[in-house]
């Protein structure tokens, strides 16, 4: 079962209740007793507010057998440059390092900085928290931007492949010219190597169906659906496939009213086509609640539409 996995990802497009989804799911992991880290990479952050309380960049205990942490992308990017300028220091010269320095400070607002920082975070939870817990749940960002982050490992891959490549063939052609052939250090290539090796670990992760499980949350309504089928086909064409569709807000049995006859009408409707678009997937309705999620009661409640 998806729940049971040693990780989640919990994505959708904004507004559909991904985050009180994957808060939810948490909730009910821990219930079960498994040690449980809830992670945030949305910017817009929900988590701190579900569980009305401050939540950081580092495990912060919420409930029994429950951590949370919200990924900030400003602070990740930051720490990221303050690392690349780190693995760089001894080998430019110190008469560039000012350059150098300014050229890394003006990437960090480049657009796909964030993204790449957040990778690194979440690469970095993937590989060093697992033996902490047994099941880390993410609650990503809308679709576009969870479909980047999970396609990363093998675009990166593929690109350090062909830096590692070039750095090589560039050390033997300096060895041979100035060296008389012998090895030359190169602490770029090393760092270089140890990412490509991090991304194809975190990879390996991510591709095993038995320890991740990748899960939507829709809504029944037209672009969700549509939205929600792109992310699956493309997540499949990197061997990442959904196994879980959240059918969140829909209407209970019990609202009446000629207004909402007439929306569950439509709904119907709506349902047919998730059923038609998503039948390799576990298809999983929760009603609409009559009320915001604002306390641990109400995530329990929702999380008992969740299954086991």
């Amino acid at each position: 079962m998806s729940w049971n996995k040693e990780i989640v990802f919990v994505g959708g497009k904004g507004g559909v209740g991904k985050s009180t989804s994957a808060a939810a799911l948490a909730v009910q992991a821990a219930a079960a007793g498994r040690r449980t880290l809830l992670v945030s990479t949305d910017p817009a952050h929900n988590t701190g507010d579900i569980f009305g309380r401050e939540i950081g960049g580092k495990p912060v205990q919420v409930e029994d057998h429950l951590w949370a942490l919200e990924i900030d992308s400003e602070v990740e990017t930051s720490r990221y440059i303050a690392q690349v300028k780190e693995n760089i220091r001894e080998t430019v010269h110190s008469g560039m390092m000012e350059e150098v320095h300014r050229q890394l400070d003006t990437a960090k607002a480049s657009p796909g900085a964030d993204e790449a920082a957040l990778f690194d975070k979440l690469i970095s939870i993937i590989l060093e928290e697992r033996s902490r817990f047994d099941q880390i749940i993410f609650d990503t960002a809308p679709t576009g931007h969870t479909i980047r982050l999970l396609s990363l490992p093998e675009l990166m891959g593929v690109w350090i492949e062909g830096l590692l490549k070039k750095r090589k063939k560039t050390n033997e052609n300096y060895s041979r010219l100035l060296n008389d052939g012998e090895p030359v250090e190169d602490p770029i290539y090393d760092v270089l190597k140890e990412r490509q090796e991090r991304f194809a670990k975190a990879r390996e992760v991510l591709l095993d169906p038995s320890l991740t499980s990748f899960v939507f949350v829709l809504n029944p309504e037209r672009l969700p659906i549509l939205e929600t089928k792109k992310a699956c086909d493309l997540l499949e064409t990197y061997d990442m496939r959904v196994d879980t569709i959240l059918i969140n807000k829909v209407l209970p049995d019990s609202a009446d009213g000629e207004f909402l006859a007439e929306r569950r009408r439509h709904e119907l409707q709506y349902l047919q086509d998730i059923d038609d678009t998503f039948p390799q997937q576990r298809r999983i309705r929760i009603p609409m609640q009559p009320h915001d999620i604002t306390s641990k009661a109400d995530l329990e409640a929702f999380s008992r539409h969740l299954g086991s």
